[in-house]
């Protein structure tokens, strides 16, 4: 299913430009050259992403914002700003707004935008991965819904693909500062010697590139939620700042003379175990005991089995199959399996069925496994770990074309994880 953008701006010629460079990337794209002709045009289809220009005649970016908020809460918006309206964009970004790109951006810039905020946030984004019947889970969400209630950290520690940000939103919607933003960062997928700056912000002239002031995402956050995933990835000298914020709630942007307060709500995920890095001293004991005040952990996909059926059905209402169903031999199957994947890699299995098997009865066959398993063999029985470690990334690079980037998202690791282990697997070139 492609991703559908709307994106609105008065400039005919950079309205032209960015519908011919999102429709060549493959999305389907509709556009409006003022706030006005977006609403109508929200009222009538569904968007999985607003881009718009903040500053227009008659209706500006922010009035357009909180009129898509009411039509479509979920749908993510992405703002366009000049140097001269930074401030305005922040403060949009307070009212809801995913993010802003600065005016003039690249085509690279605008699908970066883009291919981080349209592909999380499809129908049903807030529940997809929570979608459950076993108790496991009832006991998690009930005790998820009571931390909300709370300004508590929360660190959520799980397996990739088990929907830990999903976890994070769900808490965030059902506390009181469900109103305010929710900022998220991925602290692997961000270059080391960007983090800082992403993280706290930085002041015009602080270091080379820093052509104007911006704030950072706690900053951001500002009477909402930041959530740091993949905090296991963090370097030490950000470990030690990260502590000061917890600490002291304020920050130091790069190059600044004054402190800053900030009033947010931290959530931390990380597929690693946390208490095991400190034991090795690759995390600081002070920031994991900061972290850990209120720890919750997801079933991986294994451990709820029972959830299989449901799960699938879902999937199948997500992706507008409703007249689809799986036999009862697929779902037996389906449950053999151990999924190392767990519910993202289930996700792309029904997907795949969806696309491939041209049925209105998905049998196993039609699922396109491999051998193993459509034997209904585990991945221990059928190879080593490291084995099916290495194969799997190895054909999730052959189906992304090489794209590494891709890649690491759909395997649901940082692009430094899938780094290190083509150098360990003797992959890199």
């Amino acid at each position: 299913m492609k991703e559908h953008i709307l994106v609105v701006d008065d400039e005919r010629q950079l309205l032209a430009a960015m519908h011919a460079t999102l429709e060549m990337k493959g999305y389907e794209v509709t556009t409006a050259g003022n706030g006005l002709d977006a609403v109508k045009k929200l009222a009538q289809e569904k968007f999985h992403l607003m881009i718009s220009d903040l500053r227009m005649p008659h209706m500006d970016g922010i009035e357009l914002l909180q009129q898509a908020q009411r039509i479509d809460p979920r749908m993510p918006v992405v703002l366009l700003t000049a140097f001269g309206t930074i401030e305005n964009a922040v403060e949009a970004m307070r009212y809801g707004a995913r993010d802003y790109l600065l005016k003039p951006f690249s085509s690279s810039q605008l699908l970066g935008a883009v291919e981080k905020h349209a592909r999380k946030d499809r129908d049903s984004l807030s529940d997809r991965f929570l979608v459950h019947q076993c108790p496991a889970m009832s006991e998690l969400l009930d005790k998820a819904r009571q931390v909300a209630q709370s300004e508590a950290t929360v660190l959520i520690q799980a397996e990739s693909g088990t929907g830990k940000e999903l976890l994070a939103r769900f808490i965030h919607a059902g506390s009181p500062r469900s109103k305010g933003p929710f900022i998220a960062l991925n602290c692997a997928a961000m270059p080391e010697n960007l983090l800082e700056s992403e993280l706290f912000g930085h002041e015009r002239g602080s270091f080379s590139g820093a052509i104007a002031s911006k704030p950072g995402k706690f900053e951001l956050a500002g009477g909402g939620t930041i959530l740091l995933d993949e905090i296991a990835e963090m370097l030490p000298i950000l470990q030690a700042k990260l502590l000061r914020v917890l600490q002291e709630r304020v920050i130091d942007r790069i190059g600044a003379t004054r402190l800053i307060p900030v009033n947010v709500r931290v959530i931390a995920t990380t597929n690693r175990r946390l208490g095991d890095m400190v034991a090795s001293g690759s995390f600081r004991s002070d920031l994991y005991y900061r972290l850990n005040v209120v720890p919750l952990t997801i079933p991986s996909l294994r451990e709820r089995k029972q959830d299989i059926p449901v799960l699938v059905d879902h999937f199948c209402r997500l992706y507008r199959c409703r007249e689809v169903q799986f036999a009862p031999e697929t779902i037996q199957l389906l449950q053999k399996y151990d999924w190392p994947g767990n519910v993202r890699e289930l996700e792309n299995i029904v997907q795949r069925a969806l696309v491939l098997g041209n049925q209105t009865v998905i049998r196993p066959e039609d699922l396109f496994w491999e051998q193993e398993n459509r034997n209904g063999l585990s991945r221990t029985e059928a190879r080593t770990i490291a084995e099916m470690e290495k194969k799997m990334i190895l054909d999730t690079l052959d189906e992304t074309g090489g794209n590494r980037t891709r890649a690491a998202e759909i395997l649901g690791v940082s692009s430094r994880t899938l780094r290190n282990k083509l150098k360990e697997y003797a992959l890199e070139q």
